[in-house]
């Protein structure tokens, strides 16, 4: 699905299976209501994060090009972002981990398009728009910062995940969902809670995928700058919360020093954190991703990598170190002292050198799957692809020759060679045969009649990483989540306070009002006493109209919400505060 809003270069380069995850942004979608919402968050966040957030989030805004009274449209962010090398597309809520980080190494920033309800003003659990526009995009001004996202999608897509971890994203995407959702039935939530929490108790080992995203965690989502005695704020997660902007300045949240181990403190997405890192500079955050890269199977492939990607049961690939690439299901790999020696793939596989397929080694080629051996010939200190021509003619390795190779472990290929494909630097890369036979002591890993053998030739395994070499080796085309957002119901209730909302913020604007202030008020009043936004909204304009009359029955009637709503008490408190210098009551 294309999405409906001016593009840029950098979405139009986007591969097909990102390109699923990209939504319309239907701007019409958005309610006077929840223009109110993202006004009041926003106007609250620059008042108060002026003086905590890192310097790059006040010319952020300006740069990004969002507004403290509007939604951002992407029309708008995508021209702006444009001039500084990013691009925005909306999403549907929490999208794959994996599709998320990629999206980043492309430079484009994934927003997910809906906003929070009013009763979720201080905090949701599901991404939205005041998260990803107001959090993310005002940060990514700053060069050095974007360049950290950047280099950490690139790295992050390529982490292996485990099966529990796409159990982990389903289940934190149907409860931020639930939670978001108007009239969820409590049991529900708690069942999806109660799953999350068993899935984050019994994660076993941590994958790659579950410590780079403790890493963004910490960092992208809830990460503070400067000192551990005075931090500012620029992670997004606490740029977008109102809530937690002012929370995680207090002593109750641990203030940690930021480095490596950050990667193995896990976090719950449903709670304020207890604790959060705090790096010196944006300088050091690449340092530590650098750090947490070399332990990955990307740089430190071997029978571990191999190994890491039989696990996770999904597409992945492994390069030798001729820069073969091998991408599919990997379901078997045979170990001696500690090496593979040889690896095996089920159903379709592709092979690649430079993340570009093989010509004729597609995945309708290789469509049962591919095995190969890795390593030396047994006896010779001279790996095949190290072997000058006058080697390969001396041990046999020859077109139309019948050949026996006995690697390393006791694997044998016999058969005829009929042809070899070499990389660029003149190495062979592969060696295909007929009438062949591969053997692991007596165990028949291929055989004749199965057709033409290609062996991949490589002495060992230098990286394994998730996904394919070649994105255009599959169809990757086929995310289906299991959920979808849940819009707000309407009735003819909301309709009206709706409309409400709506004719305030036409006065305030100069534009033609449908009824007058009094009356709105009046109507508020009678028929929607539990709404408190919208009072505030109108105490502005009395304000600033000097309508002292209307302006002191709307504060008396936000005490009364104070008295019968005491959980909201301080958002309207916070609401007042940004215009009236000190709210005093006489009754």
């Amino acid at each position: 699905m294309e999405a409906q809003f001016e593009s840029n270069p950098l979405i139009d380069r986007l591969p097909k299976h990102l390109k699923q995850f990209i939504k319309p942004q239907d701007y019409n979608d958005y309610t006077p209501i929840n223009q109110a919402v993202w006004r009041y968050v926003m106007r609250k966040n620059v008042d108060y994060l002026s003086k905590v957030a890192h310097e790059s989030y006040l010319d952020g805004l300006k740069k990004t090009g969002l507004e403290v009274d509007n939604i951002p449209n992407m029309y708008g962010m995508n021209r702006i972002l444009k001039e500084i090398g990013w691009a925005a597309v909306a999403v549907d809520g929490f999208i794959p981990p994996n599709a998320f980080m990629e999206f980043q190494a492309y430079n484009v920033l994934v927003i997910a398009s809906d906003i929070r309800q009013l009763e979720h003003i201080e905090y949701t659990p599901a991404p939205d728009i005041i998260h990803e526009g107001a959090g993310h995009a005002p940060i990514i001004a700053n060069p050095e910062y974007a360049e950290y996202l950047r280099r950490f999608g690139e790295i992050g897509c390529k982490a292996i995940s485990s099966s529990r971890d796409y159990e982990m994203y389903e289940a934190i995407r149907l409860l931020s969902i639930l939670k978001e959702a108007e009239g969820t039935p409590a049991e529900e939530i708690k069942k999806a809670e109660d799953q999350v929490e068993f899935l984050q108790n019994n994660m076993g080992e941590l994958s790659e995928m579950s410590r780079i995203r403790n890493l963004h965690w910490w960092t992208v989502e809830y990460g503070l700058i400067g000192t551990v005695d005075n931090p500012k704020i620029y992670g997004a997660g606490l740029l977008s919360s109102i809530g937690e902007s002012a929370w995680c300045m207090t002593d109750n949240v641990t203030k940690i020093p930021y480095d490596i181990s950050a990667a193995d403190q896990s976090f719950d997405i449903t709670k304020p954190q207890p604790q959060l890192y705090v790096t010196p500079d944006f300088a050091e955050l690449s340092l530590v991703l650098e750090e947490f890269a070399n332990t990955m199977a990307l740089r430190t492939g071997g029978l571990s990598g191999i190994q890491k990607l039989i696990n996770s049961k999904s597409l992945g690939t492994i390069e030798l170190s001729t820069g073969i690439q091998i991408s599919g299901l990997f379901t078997n790999v045979i170990e001696n002292e500690g090496k593979p020696v040889y690896v095996q793939t089920t159903g379709k596989t592709a092979l690649s050198y430079r993340e570009k397929e093989l010509v004729g080694h597609g995945t309708q080629y290789h469509a049962e799957g591919f095995g190969s051996p890795i390593g030396k010939l047994k006896g010779i200190n001279l790996a095949i692809e190290d072997m000058s021509p006058r080697d390969l003619r001396a041990y046999d390795i020859y077109e139309a020759e019948k050949v026996t190779l006995e690697f390393e472990g006791n694997i044998t290929v016999t058969g005829e060679i009929i042809t070899g494909s070499r990389n660029l630097q003149g190495e062979i890369i592969i060696i295909s045969f007929k009438n062949c036979t591969v053997t692991h002591n007596d165990t028949v890993l291929f055989q004749p009649e199965w057709g033409i053998y290609d062996m991949a030739v490589g002495k060992k395994v230098i990286s394994a990483f998730s996904g394919p070499a070649d994105v255009n080796s599959f169809d990757m085309v086929n995310h289906v989540p299991t959920s979808h957002t849940i819009k707000p119901k309407k009735s003819p209730e909301r309709e009206e306070l709706e409309g409400l909302y709506l004719n305030i913020r036409n006065i305030r604007e100069g534009k033609t009002a449908v009824i007058s202030i009094e009356k709105t008020f009046d109507i508020l009043k009678e028929k929607h006493a539990n709404d408190w936004l919208l009072s505030v909204e109108i105490a502005e304009l009395c304000n600033k109209t000097n309508n002292t009359s209307l302006l002191h029955e709307v504060l008396v009637h936000l005490e009364k919400v104070k008295q019968t709503r005491p959980e909201i008490a301080h958002l309207i408190s916070g609401g007042l505060e940004l215009f009236l210098e000190k709210v005093s009551l006489q009754h």
